[in-house]
């Protein structure tokens, strides 16, 4: 089994570094996707994605028709969503500070890292046994869940790991769980 976990084209919000909102891809963002389709392998058994519109668009510009799978969907951020990282340290730097060294904490109102990395889990029990190739439309945050599970590290290693708009991710299923093939391929 082999899972390609790719991330969303660039939006208006993450160009400026902000929690994103449930935003649509620009123009530029659907050209960009739409070059995806030709780094992608010919063949694709399935195709999955986060619910949130950009990562089904950036899906649809590269030629496929993902079924949703909320597990893939990006963190709630809540009170947190459409700021940038300066915007909440101005107004809650502690409440910052705190998710940052903390899995367990939501100081948003929202999802914690560490119910995320739950859902991430779920999400690579449910394919791991497939045949063929996934294509998994997603988040940085998904993507960094699922290679922090892969790899057995611990889940504060999650913020040690870059993703890369329109990057994919390779995973291949093993006997014991999941192995990394490639991270940020373009």
């Amino acid at each position: 089994m082999k899972l390609l976990l790719v991330r969303h084209a660039p939006t208006a919000s993450t160009r400026r570094s902000a929690f994103s909102l449930d935003e649509a891809l620009d123009d530029a963002g659907t050209r960009a996707a739409g070059r995806l389709g030709s780094s992608l392998p010919t063949r694709v058994d399935r195709c999955v994605s986060s619910p949130a519109r950009r990562a089904r668009q950036t899906a649809a510009a590269a030629g496929l028709v993902p079924e949703v799978d909320p597990d893939l969907g990006e963190c709630d951020f809540a009170s947190w969503a459409g700021l940038t990282l300066e915007d909440i340290h101005g107004s809650d730097s502690e409440g910052l500070q705190l998710w940052f060294k903390d899995p367990e904490a939501a100081p948003h109102g929202g999802e914690s890292l560490a119910q995320m990395v739950g859902r991430v889990r779920g999400f690579l029990g449910r394919v791991r046994g497939l045949d063929g190739t996934t294509a998994a439309f997603t988040h940085a945050g998904v993507i960094r869940a699922a290679g922090v599970l892969a790899l057995h590290a611990p889940i504060d290693s999650f913020w040690r790991i870059d993703i890369a708009p329109l990057s994919t991710t390779e995973l291949h299923a093993s006997g014991d769980g999941w192995r990394v093939a490639g991270v940020n391929r373009s």
